[in-house]
């Protein structure tokens, strides 16, 4: 006699739902394929050197020739104020030959908000014998704006007792840098500059 098979009942029979992190599921594969995207772009080799200005001969700026263009910056006017100097003779003083102040909006924007202690040198900012630079960006932060400028243009000195903005300058090759050091303005790296 045949022996009967025990039939084993099936309990808690329920369909397989799929994860949410499944690979098969829509957004997971988008998720996926941006992923792989991004680490490719990683990846690449950069093949693209940024344009060197033609005006340079190693760190020697060829443009830079009198009369010379001072971006002016804001503390710079108020040290000259608190040293009692006079703007443009102390400049020429310093580098030997012509040179026009530039004041940026931006800089004037800022030496506005500064309010009454900074009057003096506001004052001295809107001299008419100065040059004025009309800024398009938005926002008076004058630091980007100055910084902004001699990457695209290298034929200024930048006048700043600014620290920080000294040392965003001296990354920028070619870029000679004035302040007021010691009663009087000093200048640096600028080949053609007379010994002080």
């Amino acid at each position: 006699m045949a022996a009967r098979r025990k039939k084993t009942r099936k309990f808690a029979q329920v369909k397989k739902v799929i994860g949410q992190r499944d690979s098969r599921l829509k957004h997971n594969q988008e998720k996926a394929e941006a992923e792989s995207k991004n680490k490719a772009k990683g990846d690449e080799v950069v093949r693209e050197i940024p344009q060197v200005s033609s005006s340079l001969f190693f760190q020697h700026n060829t443009a830079l020739v009198p009369p010379y263009s001072v971006l002016v910056d804001t503390n710079f006017l108020s040290h000259t104020v608190q040293h009692k100097l006079e703007l443009l003779p102390t400049m020429m003083d310093c580098l030997y030959a012509k040179c026009t102040p530039i004041i940026t909006s931006c800089v004037m924007g800022e030496l506005e908000k500064l309010g009454q202690k900074y009057r003096i040198a506001l004052r001295i900012a809107r001299d008419e014998r100065w040059e004025r630079l009309r800024c398009d960006h938005k926002g008076v932060y004058a630091d980007d704006c100055l910084v902004d400028r001699v990457m695209k243009h290298k034929i200024y000195i930048v006048a700043t007792n600014d620290r920080d903005l000294k040392r965003r300058i001296r990354k920028i090759p070619g870029v000679p840098i004035m302040s007021v050091a010691r009663g009087k303005y000093v200048i640096e790296r600028l080949p053609d500059a007379p010994p002080r």
